[in-house]
């Protein structure tokens, strides 16, 4: 099957979402899919301001549709409500086009914390967005109770998994000569991550933060006390978690946090508050803690089993996460219907045997 996703997320941004697609689509191509991408990169761009690592399309509608209507698409699917995402759903509408969609961050949040409008105005954008969408893929449960809530209509599950050949517990000294224990954020350094309350405890230890993004220089200079360590990738991404005795997770607006899958793997616990995402990762199990107060969740997850934190990361598969993708796509057009379920069917059946 010919799949065509477009992302207003991709290169050079490293986050959850781009790690997603390209893990999707590798997975994907492994059951013998064609995944096209449409990203930023192949239009005019212009970078978002106060945040120049992520760069926007201009006007892309004309090009995109010519794109389109040149692939002719078994499945199209739509990751983000950015300028491609709109132009997307603009060129399904006008010509009777199918396609799904993903909410995947809580833009609401984010935009009314850059530009002090209400959160009620850009919920009403979005919900008015995805509601074209024939489905609407969400990662939680509590994302999918949430998205029933506030009126998203036909959301589906798309669950997440972490790569455990990849993510696992490997000897590192990379923090060894810092007081212990050794507290480590892994994600942007961006304001909607909630940074400061992590950065304002009065806790022993050392707090690490791998990443970059926007508030990485301020940070830097208000807070001397911790270690910025910039953006990890590979063998030094894992070597950091691996070297680490608890990743805490202050956001309060992401909608999964793959990171903390991540960590996990590696065999460490996580400590964040009791929202969506965290709630939905470590649940019950003695994985982490949870709690309003994070360094009561610090201290509660620091005494928690390395073999029980990589127990629970290997229940997320990829690919049965990569299953629910297929599941939930639809065809493109009304002629493609037959084809393309005739195709997820088989698709379906082969991943079962």
């Amino acid at each position: 099957m010919k799949i065509v996703i477009v992302s207003d997320a991709w290169h050079p941004q490293i986050n959850g979402v781009v790690r997603v697609l390209e893990i999707t689509r590798r997975e994907l191509s492994a059951l013998g899919h064609e995944v096209i991408l449409i990203t930023p990169d192949q239009f005019h761009q212009m970078p978002l301001p106060t945040y120049p690592d992520i760069k926007l399309a201009l006007f892309p509608y004309y090009k995109l549709s010519c794109m389109l209507r040149e692939l002719k698409p078994d499945a199209l699917h739509v990751v983000t409500e950015g300028p491609l995402g709109w132009a997307t759903r603009k060129y399904c509408r006008r010509n009777a086009h199918h396609f799904t969609s993903s909410w995947l961050s809580k833009f609401p949040e984010y935009a009314s914390m850059r530009t002090g409008l209400p959160e009620a105005w850009f919920y009403k954008w979005l919900i008015t967005f995805h509601n074209q969408a024939t489905h609407t893929m969400v990662t939680t449960q509590t994302m999918l109770e949430t998205a029933n809530r506030i009126g998203i209509k036909r959301a589906v599950r798309w669950r997440r998994g972490v790569e455990l050949k990849k993510f696992r517990p490997v000897p590192s000294e990379m923090f060894a000569d810092l007081p212990k224990p050794i507290m480590l954020y892994v994600g942007r350094i961006a304001p909607e991550k909630n940074l400061e309350a992590f950065l304002d405890l009065n806790v022993p230890g050392t707090k690490i933060l791998v990443g970059d993004g926007p508030d990485l220089a301020s940070l830097t200079k208000r807070y001397p006390d911790a270690v910025f360590t910039g953006a990890k990738t590979g063998d030094d991404l894992i070597k950091a978690y691996c070297g680490a005795d608890v990743m805490v997770f202050p956001s309060k607006t992401d909608t999964f946090g793959l990171v903390n899958l991540e960590a996990m793997a590696c065999g460490i616990p996580v400590a964040a508050y009791p929202v969506t995402g965290p709630k939905d990762i470590i649940s019950d199990e003695p994985v982490g803690a949870m709690d309003e107060d994070l360094a009561v969740a610090i201290q509660r997850a620091l005494p928690m089993k390395p073999e029980d934190c990589i127990a629970h990361a290997k229940t997320f598969s990829w690919e049965r996460a990569t299953q629910d993708f297929l599941n939930n796509l639809v065809s493109f057009s009304t002629e493609q219907s037959q084809k393309a379920k005739d195709i997820l069917t088989s698709s379906a059946h082969t991943d079962q045997t």
